[in-house]
């Protein structure tokens, strides 16, 4: 009778929640590419199966500027790390974000240099038409979540998007442990941390606010949404943020549960109310794949 049930209950499921579940991939291997980073790189599965992945939860300084957004990236890494003077100029400043950024990648490398286990529901990080990347986590030989131990060493800031963990742990409860091991990490001059300015890092944070509303003035007071319907399925994170009303919160689970069949599946996003969901019909679409 329980197996009856539980059969009558997984079909008749909605797929977005069977999507939202992560998928272990055992015995993987790192893919080495000029492009990888400290926290976004290419595996190989045990199949055979090769992916690009980005971390959950945290955010390694910049090593390959190509490009405007990229620059302002950079920027805004260097102003929160407290970094923008050092050296007496910009270059300087920016010579040394990009070491950083580089042993990042190289500490990421050495780190999974033996087989590792990502886990991953395959929601979309691309944000990018040029190629497809996975939110994943990534648990090393020895047991280690890669980002912990990437923002433990000074080498990534907790910053990005979240979600349940593979051993449960709520989406928030991984950001705040995140954000304590970049706390100690600063107290113990990690890596980066290590060239901080900690008498100018305020000014510069609060810069680097100034110039984000200042581009929000210069869009309109308000958020005006995005000019294209944007696909739910492959949006970046800045693109969902354009939308009114709309907030981080909701569009890191509206990326945590991607795959997504239609816009109505966005019902089954956690705290994303009728009201919400009017407002995304708006300036969402799920594009035939």
């Amino acid at each position: 009778m329980k197996f009856v049930l539980l059969s009558i209950l997984c079909a008749t499921a909605p797929t977005v929640l069977s999507a939202q579940i992560l998928e272990k991939l055992p015995s993987c291997q790192m893919v080495q590419a000029p492009w990888a980073d400290g926290d976004s790189f290419s595996i190989k599965t045990l199949r055979g199966e090769q992916h690009t992945i980005r971390l959950y939860g945290v955010d390694c300084i910049e090593m390959h500027v190509n490009d405007d957004t990229d620059a302002r990236r950079l920027r805004a890494q260097r102003r929160y790390f407290g970094i923008s003077e050092v050296g007496g100029s910009p270059q300087a400043s920016i010579t040394l974000a990009k070491e950083n950024g580089t042993m990042a990648a190289v500490e990421t490398a050495r780190a999974l240099a033996q087989p590792f286990t990502v886990y991953t529901s395959f929601a979309d990080a691309r944000g990018d038409a040029k190629f497809k990347r996975f939110y994943a986590f990534v648990r090393t030989a020895n047991g280690d979540d890669l980002g912990e131990r990437l923002v433990r060493l000074g080498l990534a800031r907790a910053f990005g998007v979240y979600r349940e963990t593979p051993d449960g742990k709520h989406s928030d409860v991984y950001r705040e442990k995140l954000r304590d091991l970049e706390l100690l990490a600063s107290k113990m001059e990690n890596g980066i941390w290590s060239k901080t300015d900690w008498s100018k890092l305020p000014a510069e944070r609060a810069m680097q606010r100034e110039e984000d509303a200042e581009l929000g003035l210069a869009t309109g007071s308000k958020k005006t949404g995005p000019t294209t319907l944007v696909d739910i399925n492959t949006a970046s994170r800045d693109q969902l943020l354009t939308i009114p009303g709309v907030g981080e919160a909701t569009v890191n689970r509206i990326i945590q549960g991607r795959p997504y069949s239609t816009v109505d599946d966005l019902r089954n996003v956690e705290g994303l109310g009728p009201k919400i969901l009017d407002t995304l019909r708006k300036y969402v679409q799920v594009k035939s794949r």
